[in-house]
């Protein structure tokens, strides 16, 4: 990909620039149950995390992305969620930024 200006540069900077930190990062049993068993499902939690930090947050509706994009600029915690399929994850980074868990809904 040839970037022909400035403004391409810095647009795809913005693009892959990280909001915040995730802090250590975990997932529940359920997750890690899943993923040491499907490196397909294992790949995507890692490309949500990635997601998850640069402010995309999923498959949330208006109003929540809106409550993120304010947690995000007043220290609250951030949700996020994402599809695969059937299964659906959650990711939430704690309001001081100090660890982000992977989780499925019904851990909750």
């Amino acid at each position: 990909m040839s970037l022909k200006n400035n403004k391409q540069r810095n647009q795809l900077r913005k693009e892959y620039f990280i909001k915040f930190s995730l802090g250590q990062t975990v997932v529940t049993r359920g997750v890690n149950s899943l993923i040491t068993e499907d490196p397909d499902l294992a790949k995507f939690v890692y490309l949500s995390l990635n997601r998850h930090s640069q402010g995309d947050w999923g498959d949330l509706c208006e109003e929540d992305r809106k409550e993120n994009e304010f947690s995000l600029k007043n220290g609250f915690r951030l949700l996020s969620s994402y599809k695969y399929g059937d299964v659906k994850i959650c990711i939430i980074t704690e309001a001081d930024r100090s660890a982000t868990t992977v989780l499925f809904p019904h851990e909750y």
